[in-house]
Order: structure tokens, then C-alpha cells, then sequence
């Protein structure tokens, strides 16, 4: 049961926002007590806390599966960005702006996980592109690494990018292609045309 509350409610923290969302919204929703909630869960922080470190683990366990795919470094980006879309239900911003808002603990433990894998794995794809000579050799790979997950974090900043204005897809299309031309070779650039491309047909 707890399983399966915490996959119920972040489907509904993730699609409503975590401050909009009540236990009683969550008892309602799966058809059971809120006495049976706070079994598994002290509070609503408790579960906000547990929520958000399940959906981070669960991305992070599909983001390894794809990385021991050992596919091109530039196809892998493209398909780990398609796997979180999936897991995020095309959240934007006002998800995460409600953690910063009202959970902000929960919300600076997030971020450092995130930057963790994050880091560990723009690294390894930086790497294995040069060493494919599909990026450039002369690129600083701390810097990439850091100045992608920057780039990748300020997307879901509704001021800069609103909704109505940069759809979540197409915005993180544009981003990872912006990411990826500043540092391919020649040879790079012809399998990241070819991807695009065929994303397009």
C-alpha cells in the first residue's frame, strides 16, 4: 500500500502542484481513509519528502538503463530527455517553484541529487563523445557539465520561459540542440542533423 500511495501521490503532486494538493485530495483520489495514509506517512511534508525522492530515484534508475545502452553520446541525451518528460507528465515550473516556496529543505536536497547524477553523467557522456571525436577535445568538461544542468535547471523558470509562449518539449528540444552544437565535430554535427531530422519525419 505504501507503494502505492507514493506512486498516486506524485502523480497528483506532479500534476497539480504540491501546496495545491491535500491529503484529503489524495485519500479521496485512491478511495481509502487518510487514517490509512498516515500509517505509512507522519504528515503531508513527510509524504512531500518521500514523493519527491521517489520520482527522483525512479528517473535516476531509468537514466543508468539507458546509459548502459552504450549508445551514441549525443542519441543517449535525446533519449534520457524523452525518458524524464515521460516521468514528469510535462510538469513545468510551478511544481518545483511550490517545493522551493513551501518545502524549502526538501527543495535544496532535491537539487543536489540532482546535480550529483546530473554532473556524473553529462561528464561521462562529454568524455565518451570526445573520445568518440564526435565532440570537440578542446572543450572544458567541468564547465559543460555545470553550465548544462544551469541551463537545463532555469527551463522550468515560468518568468523567462512561460508555458504559453516555450511548450516544455519543444523548449527542451531547442535547449539540447543549442547544448549539443556548441561542442560536436563536424562528425558530431552530421549524426545530430541526421537525429533531428528523423525527429522531425
Amino acid at each position: 500500500m505504501r507503494e502505492t500511495i507514493l506512486e498516486k501521490s506524485s502523480e497528483l503532486f506532479l500534476k497539480l502542484g504540491f501546496k495545491s494538493v491535500t491529503m484529503d485530495d489524495i485519500a479521496h483520489e485512491m478511495g481509502i481513509s487518510k487514517k490509512t495514509i498516515y500509517i505509512h506517512f507522519n504528515n503531508k511534508t513527510d509524504l512531500v519528502e518521500e514523493c519527491t525522492m521517489y520520482v527522483f530515484h525512479k528517473i535516476a534508475e531509468n537514466i543508468n538503463c539507458i546509459r548502459v545502452l552504450k549508445k551514441n553520446p549525443i542519441e543517449e541525451l535525446y533519449e534520457i530527455k524523452k525518458m524524464v518528460m515521460v516521468h514528469l507528465h510535462d510538469e513545468r515550473g510551478s511544481t518545483e517553484y511550490q517545493l522551493q516556496k513551501y518545502y524549502p529543505k526538501i527543495f535544496i536536497a532535491l537539487r543536489k541529487k540532482q546535480f550529483q547524477i546530473m554532473e556524473e553523467c553529462i561528464v561521462d557522456n562529454i568524455k565518451k563523445g570526445v573520445g568518440e571525436g564526435i565532440y570537440r577535445e578542446n572543450i572544458n568538461v567541468d564547465f559543460i557539465g555545470r553550465i548544462y544542468f544551469s541551463g537545463v535547471t532555469s527551463l522550468k523558470d515560468q518568468e523567462i520561459f512561460p508555458s504559453d509562449q516555450f511548450p516544455i518539449n519543444l523548449l527542451m528540444d531547442d535547449f539540447l540542440e543549442y547544448h549539443l552544437r556548441g561542442i560536436v565535430t563536424p562528425k558530431g554535427r552530421k549524426i545530430l542533423n541526421a537525429l533531428i531530422n528523423s525527429n522531425y519525419e
